[in-house]
């Protein structure tokens, strides 16, 4: 198979079948797995039978049990925070683990319609045979609650506030009416809903209090540490290297390191010993973003250098990460480079390429 990228249940099919052989728990209705399973596959570990699970996120486990205590519950799931803390790669692997399907998704953007929510129409079926079952068009919600599965909806404060609304019926009544049939889908045991949403678009459709009550909110933080970060990059670099097929080496440990501080010590405002106070950018700088700027360097050191990556394969990255405001950005990141970067011994490569393309 050459897909540039598998989903989460064919990637990690292996992982999922041993954790099948051990797992002796109660599992709910329609789960392939229990949730103590599905947490362990999230969160890694090794099992019974010595196979090693990986961790797909990196973070306190209890979060990860409470997102999934919510799925058992009749609470629908609302994975919540800053853009780039795992949210959309945690609903993936949740979906993964509990039903294995991942691919039920509603992408939530400003033109999201409500056919993407309910049902749309086959319209030649429509003109030809007037409303029937074999002329509707059925969305990743329809398909989920008849089967009874987990259907994500990524970006839920994107998708405009009526067509939010029609959820509510879904989430409190556990159905989907059709009124041209007089009829409706109930849903199956094992269904549920994984909505995701980032605090940087709070405000731009805001849930009314009727949809938030029928969630479960699981907030999602940055790492709390600079080695925790250093070991998500790293792994999630290394991933997306061999999906890629770059040739070149992986990125050296203190090269990601590096990158990591930047965006943290921008990020909060002070660089990690707390001696200097910074300036933050408008843009996020988010573990995503480093990812990112990583797999570039590695792309860079691969195709137009000599093969192992350094300083000037990521310096443009680094400052097209954190300049998106001209203006702004510009004056955050010359004064980090002249205060921060120019006065550590060990960056002076790094900062002399910055300083060449600033």
């Amino acid at each position: 198979m050459n897909a540039l990228r598998e989903h989460a249940e064919q990637q990690f099919a292996e992982e999922i079948e041993n954790l099948k052989k051990v797992d002796k728990r109660h599992r709910p209705p329609n789960w392939h797995l229990s949730p103590w399973a599905v947490a362990t596959y999230l969160i890694g570990g090794k099992l019974e039978n010595k196979f090693e699970i990986t961790p797909k996120y990196i973070g306190n486990r209890r979060l990860v049990e409470i997102a999934v205590a919510t799925l058992t519950t009749d609470r629908a799931l609302l994975l919540y925070g800053v853009p780039g803390t795992a949210k959309s790669y945690v609903s993936e692997h949740l979906s993964a683990a509990i039903c294995g399907d991942s691919t039920l998704l509603v992408q939530g953007t400003a033109g999201t319609s409500e056919e993407a929510m309910r049902y749309g129409w086959n319209y030649a079926e429509l003109l030809a045979k007037g409303p029937s079952a074999k002329a509707i068009v059925p969305s990743p919600m329809m398909r989920g609650m008849e089967l009874g599965k987990i259907v994500r909806i990524e970006e839920l404060t994107r998708i405009p506030a009526d067509v939010q609304d029609t959820l509510i019926t879904v989430l409190s009544e556990k159905v989907l009416p059709i009124p041209e049939l007089s009829s409706e889908i109930q849903a199956q045991r094992g269904f549920n809903v994984i909505a995701t949403a980032n605090n940087r678009d709070k405000g731009v459709n805001e849930p009314s209090s009727a949809l938030k009550r029928r969630f479960n909110t699981v907030i999602l933080p940055l790492p709390s540490t600079l080695e925790e970060e250093v070991s998500i990059v790293q792994k999630r670099v290394s991933e997306l290297g061999r999906a890629l097929a770059l040739p070149a080496e992986p990125p050296a440990l203190a090269e990601i390191r590096r990158v990591v501080t930047i965006f943290r010590e921008l990020r909060n405002g002070v660089t990690e010993n707390g001696k200097t106070k910074l300036k933050t950018p408008t843009s996020t700088l988010s573990t995503a973003e480093a990812i990112s700027v990583m797999n570039n360097g590695w792309s860079l050191a691969a195709h137009f250098g000599d093969g192992t990556i350094d300083a000037s394969d990521l310096a443009s990255s680094i400052i097209g990460a954190i300049v998106k405001d001209p203006v702004q950005d510009s004056v955050v990141w010359r004064e980090y480079l002249e205060t921060v970067v120019k006065e550590r011994s060990d960056w002076k490569d790094l900062y002399r390429h910055c300083r060449e393309l600033s």
